[in-house]
């Protein structure tokens, strides 16, 4: 690893079992470096939403540990670890009734006093700070008002990565955001994303099945089958044969 690119996140053994038994990480150990952009392939059932929610503590390794910057994710630093993590999700994450802005604050409640938020009172530097995402993401400040249930579901993704970028973080966590656009829209998100991410350092681990996206936009590909780790290396060494052997079939774009 080059002293320019530290480690950022790294899975030591991270092994998780349900309750009912089902086994959905078994052993994963990786590094992701700083700003570089991960994506994780697998089949579904194969633990990439899992090994992702470890990430941020909304899962608990049954063994082994997540590590960001060397500390570990435990309760006590869940706090401080949310603050640096944000999630981009499959299905936008977004609440329909409510409007681009009140969605878009909801990025920042880490940092708005709880009082303020249920009167919908935000300080105005957040308030600029939405407009000014929004604008990076090719909407306008015109959509703040606008409900999100109403946008379509490109522009609901741009508005989860504007709201993903509000409290600046180091890590973003995305869960599939393409899965529900079409090809040309996935694209567009892709690109957006990356050039997010890149603008601002920003270390990202995202979950995909589009091999063709994957070997456009990541960095390092990371292949999982069922709860295994089978591949880890940069996008360039990823063959054909690879793809296969993660999802057991036939490469396709």
């Amino acid at each position: 690893m080059s002293p320019l690119q530290p480690i950022h996140v790294a899975f030591r053994a991270v092994s998780k079992t349900f309750p009912d038994g089902t086994q959905a990480l078994k052993g994963v150990s990786f590094d992701v470096a700083r700003g570089a952009f991960c994506v994780l392939l697998g089949p579904s059932g194969s633990g990439k939403s899992t090994l992702l929610r470890c990430v941020n503590g909304l899962a608990t390794p049954s063994s082994g540990e997540v590590l960001i910057d060397r500390q570990a994710v435990t309760d006590k630093v869940l706090p401080d670890i949310r603050r640096k993590v944000s999630m981009i999700h499959q299905q936008f994450g977004l609440v329909d009734r409510a409007s681009v802005a009140e969605n878009m604050m909801g990025g920042a409640l880490a940092e708005i006093p709880t009082w303020r938020a249920l009167l919908g009172l935000y300080p105005d530097h957040f308030k600029t700070k939405a407009c000014e995402l929004l604008q990076s993401v090719g909407l306008s400040p015109e959509h703040l008002q606008r409900r999100a249930g109403d946008l379509s579901g490109g522009q609901r993704q741009r508005v989860g990565i504007a709201r993903a970028l509000m409290l600046d973080p180091q890590i973003i966590v995305a869960d599939e955001p393409v899965a529900s656009l079409d090809p040309r829209i996935s694209q567009e998100i892709m690109e957006l994303l990356r050039q997010a991410a890149r603008l601002r350092g920003v270390t990202v681990l995202c979950s995909l099945h589009q091999v063709a996206l994957a070997r456009e936009h990541a960095d390092q590909i990371v292949g999982l089958q069922r709860g295994v780790l089978i591949f880890d290396a940069p996008v360039e060494n990823l063959s054909d044969g690879d793809f296969s052997d993660i999802y057991d079939q036939e490469p396709c774009a």
